[in-house]
């Protein structure tokens, strides 16, 4: 079986959602446990909820700078 990237997530939360779909190989030979990747999925979906409900600077001086 030979493991390879076909492609690496651009996005934070493309990253989570394939984590989520795919941890097995992470808990394997305890590399990680169970619970450190749900600990690190719920910080980074928190991290990626804080950024994406925000508006963007970009955004106020677009919007808001008259």
């Amino acid at each position: 079986d030979d493991a390879r990237l076909d492609g690496l997530a651009t996005f934070l939360e493309e990253a989570i959602l394939e984590l989520e779909k795919d941890k097995a190989w992470l808990t394997a030979g305890d590399v990680f446990s169970q619970d450190f990747l749900d600990n690190f999925i719920e910080m980074k979906t928190a991290e990626y909820d804080a950024v994406r409900l925000r508006p963007h600077p970009y955004e106020f001086h677009l919007y808001y700078d008259v």
